[in-house]
């Protein structure tokens, strides 16, 4: 999810962590409890620092080994000893350890719920794991758990048992989404007569879902809104050619094609020579694929040039 939406939940999960009698009692350990869920909650985003190795890099990075089944256990080492260290925790250590552990679980739990997707099950697998329940940023658990700390600040108990119904709230509204995903992907199925891969990812919107279907000739992209479903954009799959085999040789290329699920490839002459687009279909937006790679070769199909990455404004949809 959003940078925001961890560190909040980070909050929260100190305010949970208070049920500890010892937490509550010593303001230097709650400071600590709070540094390292907040933290915690964050760590597995470190690996935004790629990006300054370019774009390719990041895809290559984001949301891979940060995320995957080690890093759990990883994560904890790291940052609660010197968090210990630095607040003069010691005796408490075992404690940080656990609250980091469920920090950085958590985190990668509601990664796994978007649609962008996570390399969660490594080393066993480096499959993108994506279940399509929440979106990016979800404004009713950003509201649920910000109205806990509102709260907190507000009545100045101590929140443990107030956390403890703001996170079985969590439970069961992820458990309902999860279920009414389920539902809207039998009623898309339902309702289209295509054969092949059906995907429903949500929006802000509970009732707003859009949907990509790829067979073995298309791709269709459309909107679910409450029961109502429509195709919008149909994409024909192109064989690839000798142009396209070229535009392989990009960094750019490779990187994609370990991220992207549904590739739809495009090929245009131009005076100078081509222009090949591979874009992954999944973040279709307003008839539009804005996530690919733009690959220019010159007329002797070698490669001139390439851009990667989003082509819309970084506060348009698709939020993923």
């Amino acid at each position: 999810m959003d940078t925001g939406s961890h560190l909040l939940f980070g909050t929260t999960l100190t305010g949970l962590a208070m049920l500890h009698p010892e937490v509550s009692a010593d303001p230097v350990l709650f400071q600590a409890m709070l540094t390292a869920t907040m933290v915690g909650s964050q760590a597995p985003d470190f690996d935004t620092l790629a990006r300054v190795r370019g774009y390719s890099t990041y895809i290559r990075v984001h949301r891979g080994v940060t995320h995957s089944l080690p890093a759990l256990f990883v994560w904890p080492l790291v940052l609660a000893l010197p968090i210990a260290w630095t607040f003069g925790v010691w005796a408490h250590v075992g404690l940080l350890l656990a609250w980091i552990f469920a920090a950085v679980g958590f985190h990668v739990l509601l990664d796994w719920f978007n649609a962008y997707g996570v390399q969660c099950f490594r080393p066993f697998t480096r499959k993108w794991q994506h279940l399509d329940v929440l979106s990016i940023f979800d404004p009713f658990l950003f509201a649920l758990h910000a109205g806990g700390v509102l709260w907190w600040i507000a009545s100045g108990t101590n929140p443990g048992l107030l956390f403890v119904a703001v996170y079985a709230v969590t439970a069961g509204y992820i458990a309902v989404r999860a279920a009414h995903h389920l539902r809207v992907v039998a009623r898309v199925r339902h309702q289209l007569p295509y054969e092949g891969i059906y995907q429903v990812a949500p929006g802000f919107h509970w009732f707003r879902w859009q949907f990509v279907v790829e067979t073995e000739d298309c791709f269709y992209t459309g909107h679910v809104r409450g029961k109502h479903v429509e195709v919008k954009d149909i994409y024909v799959k192109e064989a690839f050619d000798s142009i396209v085999e070229a535009s392989k040789s990009t960094d750019g290329v490779r990187a994609f094609l370990q991220f992207a699920q549904r590739i739809h490839v495009s090929c245009s002459a131009g005076q100078d020579g081509y222009v090949v687009k591979w874009r992954d279909v999944r973040f279709w937006y307003n008839h539009q694929l804005p996530f690919g790679v733009d690959v220019m070769l010159d007329r002797d199909m070698k490669v001139t040039g390439y851009s990667f990455g989003w082509k819309k404004k970084a506060w348009a949809p698709p939020f993923v």
